[in-house]
């Protein structure tokens, strides 16, 4: 049985208490505290970005100007974001393999963050987002 509480109040605080000091002794159980993260919601709402990406943008990969899936973009532009300290590895047969940063690491605070950058990064390039009423509402 998995239960999550988000805590934001002394109500909410104490149902969680209550929850855990109601637990049977019968099994281990695992109890984490963590800051929240962001919500499927948000997970969505960079996808239009990243398509937009991959539907009007040509990138340079080995040698040639080529499209990017939306997932590529998302691991260009994540390690853009992180100003491009991502880890260059050899592979198992000689080639080059980016170690990168994963965006389902950010937390809630960082994630309006990426949304922004992702947004300047468009407008930079002239990419033209689709936003429906309920993506914008994503951002405040």
């Amino acid at each position: 049985m998995k239960r999550i509480f988000n805590i934001d109040d002394e109500r909410s605080q104490f149902h969680a208490v209550r929850a855990v000091q109601d637990l049977a002794l019968d099994k281990p159980m695992q109890v984490t505290i963590e800051p929240e993260t962001r919500t499927t919601a948000n997970n969505r709402a960079q996808w239009p970005i990243l398509n937009a990406f991959s539907e009007q943008l040509l990138w340079p990969v080995n040698g040639a100007m080529t499209k990017l899936t939306g997932e590529e973009w998302k691991h260009l532009l994540t390690s853009a974001y992180r100003q491009e300290a991502a880890r260059v590895a050899q592979g198992l047969d000689g080639g080059m393999v980016l170690i990168g940063h994963r965006t389902r690491e950010f937390k809630k605070n960082e994630w309006s963050d990426w949304l922004e950058f992702l947004n300047s990064v468009a407008a930079d390039r002239d990419v033209k987002i689709p936003v429906s009423k309920s993506q914008a509402a994503l951002y405040e």
